[in-house]
């Protein structure tokens, strides 16, 4: 199976699927003398596991990261770092039922074409499962970028179905903010209607989809690569790979189709001696190249498709019948997919963090 890794200096490989005995992750690039423990990663892979309130899955795992190589000492060797995460609540008799049947919205039709066999349990490598040694990929990653760069990643949902949340200045968002509430809105009262709106669905035995907004800040400009390596195009390729993302636009987004050149055109600026924008329409990247300003980033995230009402399908046998999908699933995925989120930008930015240090000598 192809397709397993992502990056080019600061390179990730992920193995293992959702009802299988673990994840692991084999990150290459992370430089020598890097302080790394557990602690480091544990956080970000406890605000992305299952359980952890009343509106995503009620799968309880404890998603307790073991660190297999690269650290000795407290610190990174420059060799491969191994991360394994291990599955400890697979009620795989949940899947029995759909076995030979095609879930709508999933991909068991897709991979029965692609292999002629999948692994019905949970959705196999196609389950968001995986993301969970993204997720400790993502904290190496932050780390790195933080300590050697002062580069700064969060994101927040943005929007649950059609509730917006009215947040002015997104680069001046704290997670602090962000995580005190279940929906991870900043917008505390926009939240309440999210959390509601979940709340009835999850009742209903349906979902809803939503938006997230990722935003990195301090990234100084010039990273990034031009033609087909673009800043823009990895980080749309490494969100466009989590499952549930259908959607991804930068700074304007899909409004630039209506706007004039003279009000998209954002003018440059003096401030403190640094080049800026006096506005931020392009979303911190020109030419696929970082101008220094806060990237801006927003994926629509599509309503999970397991549902327990029951739909319409087909099966291998090519015979018509209906299906209502048993297990714990997340009535609406935008509160978990935020670490996500910030681990993919992380793992992107940290690569052309590096590629950019070889390519400049001072």
């Amino acid at each position: 199976m192809a397709g397993n890794s992502i990056g080019t200096t600061f390179k990730i490989t992920t193995a293992g699927e959702s009802h299988g005995p673990g994840n692991v992750v084999i990150i290459d690039g992370v430089p020598a003398g890097l302080k790394l423990s557990i602690d480091d990663i544990q956080p970000d892979l406890d605000r992305r596991r299952p359980g952890q309130s009343k509106i995503v899955t009620q799968r309880q795992e404890a998603d307790q990261a073991e660190i297999l190589s690269g650290v000795f000492e407290g610190r990174t060797t420059g060799t491969s770092l191994a991360v394994l995460i291990r599955n400890t609540d697979q009620r795989s008799k949940d899947y029995s039922n759909i076995k030979d049947n095609y879930r709508p919205g999933h991909a068991d039709f897709t991979y029965n074409a692609k292999y002629g066999f999948r692994d019905y349990r949970g959705g196999g490598r196609a389950s968001a499962r995986e993301t969970n040694v993204r997720v400790a990929a993502g904290a190496v990653a932050k780390k790195l970028l933080k300590q050697y760069w002062n580069v700064n990643i969060l994101a927040y949902t943005q929007q649950v179905g059609d509730i917006i949340a009215n947040i002015n200045n997104p680069e001046l968002i704290t997670s602090s903010q962000i995580e005190a509430n279940p929906v991870r809105c900043p917008d505390v009262n926009t939240a309440i209607k999210m959390e509601a709106l979940i709340h009835k669905l999850h009742e209903e035995k349906d979902s809803i989809g939503g938006i997230a907004q990722i935003i990195a800040t301090g990234l100084p400009a010039g990273w990034g690569e031009p033609v087909f390596d673009r800043l823009k195009a990895d980080l749309a390729k490494a969100l466009f790979s989590v499952p549930a993302v259908t959607g991804v636009e930068f700074g304007s987004g899909f409004a630039v189709a209506t706007a004039k050149g003279s009000e998209n055109n954002d003018c440059f600026n003096i401030a403190d001696n640094h080049i800026i924008t006096s506005t931020n329409n392009h979303g911190g990247i020109l030419g696929g190249i970082s101008s220094g300003m806060p990237i801006l980033i927003r994926a629509a995230i599509k309503p999970t498709s397991s549902l327990p009402q029951t739909q319409n399908t087909v099966n291998t046998y090519k015979q018509k019948t209906t299906i209502s999908t048993k297990g714990r699933h997340d009535p609406c995925l935008l509160p978990r997919f935020i670490p996500i989120a910030e681990a993919m930008v992380a793992i992107t930015l940290a690569d052309h963090a590096l590629r950019q240090n070889a390519m400049q000598l001072h």
